[in-house]
């Protein structure tokens, strides 16, 4: 029951009755695809040439190292910067960067090394993105509807996680189409998203401070750390984030060597996360704010135990349906998450606050090493279930230690 005097509710689509939000909400639909679509065909023109998880792991290492490396700076350039022209500019790279991928491949031309340099070009790009349009989420529908957005926006990430690789994997195979297809295509989608892009408002950058980049980076740092609330918020972020998340890289094993449902099974596997995102991203789309707190520590335990519960499922069907859940758990903490970081952030650190919680998501591809290390000791199914463990480890330790200050929302 809410209670006297708070507000209502916003309705579970309120912000796409805000123009502006429902061209980045189709637009993002659109670049996600792009990105989606792209990496597959990354991935297959990787084990192409070289025939080895190795080389396909080399294409994932250039990409993530990059990442890691930009997006700092990527929060310093949506911050200094118009929303709308940083959106547009790390759009055209990303589009133009299949498109040379798609030529290279009809002409024969294509290099293991020219694939190294797209995946860092789209490092980069993801980079930039990232930050800078979930702060120019709260620019474009405002204080009251950021959380509904932000629940949105996931479901449009999620949509293409099920769309994508399954269009991509099909279009291959056909003759007529092939891998080079497949990267023309991804560059028509990533041309949709930049024609919508250029119907929104430019975005108000912060004022300029006059430092260099890495004298805002500090800057930011320094922000972030005089507020024990964001500095709980991104502990806890990159706790669940670096130990729960890597279990998406261990899918085929789960489905090849547990389940012997082979790449049919990787493929419902995912498509089951993904869904179950879409849906709990929808779901919980109209929840109030004074509700976040509690649905993060509820989202974060929930994910941790579904995922340890999803380890000892003893048939595919029942690995499958839990396989839902811990995409609909893990998608709601991540959404919690940005929503309570954007609402208790100034809008001049938007993007610099943004780009250090994207750290962990970059940084969750570096961890899945050790972890398949581990696997390859103790079997897959014994370290999911620990993985599980220790996400519920975090978040019963989040709670405990919580800062006693964890204001609501900072005014924007």
């Amino acid at each position: 029951m809410r209670a006297a005097g708070s507000p209502k509710p916003p309705g579970r689509f309120a912000a796409l009755g805000n123009r502006h939000f429902r061209l980045l909400f189709v637009g993002g639909l659109f670049t996600f695809l792009t990105m989606q679509v792209a990496g597959i065909a990354r991935a297959w023109l990787a084990f192409e040439l070289t025939g080895s998880n190795t080389g396909l792991g080399g294409v994932m290492l250039a990409f993530g190292f990059c990442s890691i490396i930009a997006i700092p700076y990527g929060g310093v350039i949506s911050d200094r910067f118009p929303k709308r022209t940083v959106l547009l500019v790390a759009g055209v790279l990303q589009t133009a960067t299949p498109i040379c991928l798609g030529v290279v491949v009809a002409t024969g031309t294509e290099t293991y090394w020219i694939l190294i340099a797209a995946s860092v070009v789209q490092g980069g790009v993801i980079s930039i993105l990232a930050p800078a349009r979930l702060s120019f989420i709260s620019e474009i529908v405002g204080r009251e509807a950021i959380t509904n957005a932000v629940f949105l926006s996931m479901s449009t990430v999620q949509l293409a996680r099920v769309a994508g690789p399954a269009a991509a994997g099909a279009l291959i195979g056909v003759a007529f189409f092939g891998l080079a297809g497949v990267f023309f295509a991804a560059g028509v989608l990533g041309i949709l998203s930049v024609a919508l892009l250029i119907g929104l408002p430019r975005g108000t950058p912060a004022s300029h401070s006059g430092r260099s980049a890495l004298g805002d980076i500090a800057d930011g740092l320094r922000f972030v750390r005089s507020r024990p609330d964001l500095v709980h918020l991104l502990l806890v972020s990159f706790g669940v984030v670096l130990i729960g998340f890597p279990h998406m890289a261990f899918l085929p094993v789960v489905a090849e060597q547990v389940h012997n449902s082979g790449s049919t099974g990787f493929g419902f596997l995912n498509a089951a996360a993904a869904v179950g995102a879409a849906v709990g991203s929808i779901s919980l789309a109209n929840l109030e704010r004074r509700r976040l707190r509690p649905f993060q520590t509820r989202s974060g335990l929930a994910f941790g135990a579904s995922l340890a519960v999803f380890a000892v499922m003893p048939g595919f069907y029942a690995a499958l349906a839990v396989m839902a859940v811990v995409g609909a758990t893990s998608s709601v903490f991540q959404a919690l998450n940005n929503s309570m970081l954007l609402t208790s952030t100034p809008v001049e650190y938007h993007g610099r606050v943004q780009s250090l919680l994207m750290l962990s998501f970059s940084g969750f591809a570096i961890a899945a090493l050790p972890i398949g290390i581990v696997a390859d000791a103790i079997g897959i199914r014994t370290t999911l279930v620990v993985l599980g463990v220790l996400v519920i480890a975090v978040m019963t330790v989040a709670r405990i230690v919580e800062p006693r200050s964890m204001p609501e929302e900072t005014t924007l």
